[in-house]
């Protein structure tokens, strides 16, 4: 593995990062082949893992905490906090009230004092980015945190924080965890930039777009597997298949498996620090590291942007973050009267 800094930080991290969020219930429910995966990726130089409370509710971290135990030391450590975690509702969102209790059970599952990278899963546009930031900078000064980040928070958004961290003298983001594969390039337009302006790493999920770039999903075909059981709405979009079909194409003509030239394709962009690979199994993860010293040519890169192009996005991910103005009917409409929506 050929490390790499993440963001000014000046941790240095694997090109991949080892996502935690199949291992539990929701993916793979034995915890001692879970946290075989993990040391296998530990063995093959992968020192990044990234998890969050949300995952199969607080299983993986424990999963994670487990595979650490003895190695903990070596690992570049991340989790993330936002996402409901029970039915209170002020068990979750981006206050210091949740931040600070969400982080105490997250070590205590994951059997540490600390972890290297504490994010905020989405953005919480009714909190003051203000109380979200002073609650990490506590948390740092405390020594329970190394480094602060967010995850899938637009361009807009990551800037005004830094602003505000500027002017109040509060830690900043010093990473951005996005969406990012072939088929879904829309950070290329502003968040990638934004990124690189302000010295921040990027650490893209889903660079396999949630399964499509597997090679398992494909035109005329059923997706019967383990992510199609989920419902997810993006295996079945004729748009995003027909790119996986050019694609598929690409990769055999190049001698590659499409998994190889996915991975490859998202950690050639300059503005990314590591891809996370979240594999469920062992031959998942097998397939994924075999391909972890891929470099595709200019003339592959090309092809892909013909396909693709920079800053387009096909389709939707369904787990991608859309902000209250566009998931919120109410307040992309006038109201038929002329008055102000309440």
């Amino acid at each position: 593995m050929k490390y790499r800094t993440l963001g000014r930080t000046g941790i240095r991290v694997s090109p991949y990062c080892l996502g935690a969020m199949m291992f539990g219930a929701i993916g793979n429910p034995d915890h001692d082949d879970s946290v075989r995966i993990i040391h296998r990726a530990l063995d093959a130089g992968v020192n990044f893992v990234d998890t969050a409370d949300a995952y199969s509710r607080g299983e993986s971290e424990e999963i994670v905490g487990k595979a650490l135990k003895g190695r903990r030391d070596t690992v570049v450590l991340a989790t993330k906090a936002h996402l409901p975690m029970g039915d209170d509702p002020n068990q979750q969102g981006n206050s210091r009230r949740w931040l600070v209790r969400a982080l105490d059970d997250s070590l205590r599952r994951l059997q540490t004092d600390h972890v290297d990278l504490f994010q905020i899963h989405r953005p919480a546009p009714d909190t003051d980015i203000e109380e979200t930031l002073s609650a990490l900078t506590d948390l740092v000064r405390a020594g329970k945190v190394r480094a602060v980040g967010a995850s899938s928070f637009p361009a807009s958004d990551i800037v005004e924080a830094q602003w505000v961290a500027e002017r109040r003298g509060l830690q900043r983001f010093r990473t951005e965890q996005p969406a990012y594969s072939v088929l879904n390039r829309g950070i290329e337009r502003e968040v990638l930039p934004v990124c690189e302006r302000y010295g921040m790493g990027a650490l893209v999920y889903s660079p396999l777009a949630g399964g499509l770039l597997t090679g398992r999903y494909r035109k005329g075909r059923p997706a019967d597997s383990h992510r199609a059981r989920f419902g997810f709405r993006h295996l079945h979009d004729e748009r995003r298949l027909d790119a996986v079909e050019e694609l598929v194409l690409l990769a055999e003509e190049a001698g590659m498996p499409l998994t190889h030239l996915a991975l490859a394709f998202a950690v050639s962009h300059p503005g990314v620090t590591s891809a996370i690979i979240g594999p469920r199994t062992m031959d998942h993860l097998d397939d994924l590291l075999a391909g972890a010293g891929t470099v595709l040519s200019d003339e592959i890169l090309d092809r892909i942007d013909a396909i693709v192009p920079p800053g387009a996005d096909v389709g939707t991910l369904d787990t991608a973050y859309d902000p209250p103005a566009v998931r919120e009917p109410a307040l992309r409409r006038r109201p038929a009267d002329g008055r102000s929506a309440a």
